[in-house]
C-alpha cells in the first residue's frame, strides 16, 4: 500500500517581492502550492516543511534568523507538521528528511516549492535514489532567469529545461489542476 508525504521545499520570503532573491512567478507558484498543501492536509498526507539556511551572514539570501529566511505566511507550517533545516540544495544531504519519510511508512512524495533548477531538482533525484516514487508539480514551483555563456536563459525556460529532464526519467510531473483533479 502506497502512502504519500508532500514536500514544501525553501517557499521562504526572500523568494517573494521585497526579498533578496525573488523568483519569476513566484506568488502563482505559492498559491498552487498552498492548494496542494491544503490538499494534503485533507487527506492526511505526511506533511514535511523544508528550509534552506545559509550559515554565514554574508550569503546572498536565506540568513538564518531573518525574516528572509522564513518559510512563506501562504505555505507556513501547522503545528505538528515536521520542519527540516538544510544547508545545501539537496533536502535529504544531512538532514532527518529521509528518516522522516521512512518512519512513517512514505512510499511517494510529492515536491513543491522552490528553485525548480537547484532545490527541487536535487530533490526529486535524490528522492528517486532513495526509492520512492516522485511526483513534482510544476506550476507550484519557481525558477528565475539564469546567465550563461553571457546571455540570459529567461525563467521560464530554465522551469521547462528541468521539468522536461525530471518528467523524462526521475518523476511525474504534473499541474495543480491535474494533481488535485
Amino acid at each position: 500500500m502506497s502512502k504519500n508525504a508532500l514536500v514544501v521545499i525553501d517557499l521562504q520570503n526572500d523568494y517573494f517581492a521585497g526579498g533578496k532573491w525573488e523568483l519569476h512567478n513566484i506568488d502563482a507558484a505559492a498559491r498552487n502550492a498552498a492548494s496542494v498543501l491544503s490538499s494534503a492536509r485533507e487527506n492526511g498526507d505526511l506533511v514535511v516543511h523544508v528550509a534552506h539556511e545559509f550559515p554565514s551572514k554574508d550569503a546572498p539570501f536565506f540568513v538564518a534568523n531573518t525574516e528572509g529566511a522564513q518559510i512563506n505566511p501562504a505555505v507556513a507550517p501547522e503545528p505538528g507538521e515536521a520542519k527540516i533545516i538544510k544547508h545545501r540544495a539537496n533536502s535529504f544531504h544531512q538532514t532527518k528528511l529521509k528518516s522522516i519519510l521512512d518512519e512513517n511508512g512514505v512510499t511517494d512524495v510529492t515536491l513543491v516549492g522552490a528553485m525548480s533548477h537547484m532545490c527541487i531538482d536535487a530533490a526529486a533525484r535524490a528522492a528517486v535514489d532513495f526509492g520512492y516514487n516522485v511526483t513534482v508539480v510544476e506550476d507550484a514551483c519557481a525558477s528565475r532567469d539564469l546567465e550563461f555563456k553571457g546571455g540570459t536563459v529567461p525563467a521560464e525556460q530554465v522551469h521547462a529545461a528541468f521539468m522536461s529532464a525530471l518528467a523524462f526519467a526521475y518523476a511525474k510531473v504534473t499541474t495543480t489542476s491535474e494533481y488535485l483533479g
